[in-house]
């Protein structure tokens, strides 16, 4: 169920923001603002709305406005000869107070107004024609009788091979392996390996490295192959693996 409300909240989330040209950070106002439709929404299950189960009073759909619309927001300074008010953005509703939250993008400020006249009706006409020019723009484009195409065909009656005029390239999962060629100091004779500047330096890591093989040794066949045991071991013999008079 949690899964099926966080897909319905983001197809909600992504059909606001595209809507609209805000930045992406509101995505969170969107997100807020659907999960308050939701919760105010009726459903067929739930003879009662969250909303009302949680405050115990039926909600009011009176003060919800179209999310993104534009409204003009009465201005609260300025001198005479200013404009009176600003073109915003409703981005969503206050928890704590009356009011709207509005984006003023010529200012790139938030602000929390009550004075205000929605542009509702233009702003769902927009959105209306912005749907039509979408389906027209999808249609596919009808072919065009007037022009004609004259097969590339042989006449001479010989096979004519297509080939490509690329490049061909080696994968780039191979480019790896020259790079590494190129910086390999390993000496490959023995001259070159007397003569190397670090001769001491592989000497010792030669050295060290005969000298942990013994000290690490833990193979048992190696270790005891000429001594002998003196603590007593007990062991299940094998199956299959007995002697007559000796079980």
């Amino acid at each position: 169920m949690a899964w099926q409300k966080r897909g319905t909240l983001l197809d909600m989330v992504r059909s606001m923001m595209s809507s609209i040209e805000l930045p992406p950070y509101f995505c969170g106002n969107a997100l807020e603002t659907a999960t308050n439709l939701l919760n105010m929404a009726p459903s067929k299950v739930i003879p009662r709305t969250p909303y009302e189960i949680w405050l115990g009073k039926p909600a009011s759909y009176k003060y919800l406005r179209v999310w993104g619309s534009p409204a003009y927001v009465k201005r609260l300074l300025g001198n005479k000869l200013d404009s009176r008010s600003n073109l915003c953005r409703f981005v969503g509703y206050p928890k704590k107070t009356a009011g709207y939250y509005f984006y003023d993008p010529s200012e790139q400020k938030i602000s929390i107004s009550r004075n205000t006249v929605f542009l509702e009706k233009g702003f769902s006409e927009d959105s209306r024609q912005h749907e039509v020019l979408l389906e027209e723009s999808s249609e596919t484009p009808q072919q065009n009788d007037a022009t004609s195409f004259e097969p590339l065909v042989p006449t001479d009656g010989v096979s004519v091979l297509c080939r490509s005029i690329r490049e061909s390239r080696p994968p780039k999962r191979y480019g790896f392996i020259g790079l590494t060629s190129q910086f390999d100091n390993n000496p490959r004779t023995y001259g070159e390996a007397m003569s190397d500047i670090d001769l001491d330096k592989r000497l010792e890591a030669m050295k060290s490295e005969m000298d942990s093989r013994g000290t690490n040794q833990i193979d048992v066949k190696t270790a005891f192959l000429d001594g002998f045991v003196e603590e007593e071991i007990f062991m299940d013999q094998p199956e299959g693996f007995t002697f007559i008079g000796e079980e």
